[in-house]
């Protein structure tokens, strides 16, 4: 029997997050997100050296900042240079939450040309996040008509 390419329980593609004090991360994260904990292992000095949580059907995993594996988070670095994509069942709500324990709103929530309510938050760690909710169901013609309509400034 041959070893599958992706393990079993992980999809193809997840984000890895470093950040300057990942257990606080992980509790916000669970609090705005619904996140729940896969696996977290200990790094020297009450550090995360690994931690694993699942939100949906997706994994996110993080880790404590390390200047000697040059993994720096976003706030160390000076920014970020993407945003992640989240869907949740209630965007004003998590985004209140977000605001509530420290994010700051970059876009506020509104609703989007192409059948999402969406706001993008950054979180007290300095990544950014695209916090939506799906609410329309837009046809591809639809669609197409509203980006020309939204791209010429109409």
């Amino acid at each position: 029997m041959s070893t599958k390419p992706v393990p079993e329980g992980y999809p193809w593609l997840m984000p890895y997050l470093y950040v300057d004090g990942a257990a606080a991360a992980i509790d916000f994260y669970r609090s705005v997100f619904g996140a729940t904990e896969r696996l977290r292992f200990a790094a020297p000095g009450g550090k995360v050296g690994h931690a694993e949580l699942q939100i949906g059907d997706s994994v996110l995993m993080l880790a404590d900042e390390s200047r000697e594996m040059g993994a720096l988070g976003p706030k160390t670095v000076g920014g970020t240079a993407m945003s992640i994509v989240i869907y949740v069942a209630d965007v004003d709500a998590a985004v209140a939450q977000a605001v509530a324990l420290g994010a700051k709103v970059l876009q506020p929530v509104e609703n989007k040309f192409y059948g999402d309510r969406t706001g993008q938050i950054e979180d007290p760690f300095g990544h950014k996040w695209d916090v939506s909710t799906h609410v329309e169901d837009v046809p591809p013609e639809e669609l197409a008509r509203r980006a020309a309509e939204m791209m010429s400034g109409g």
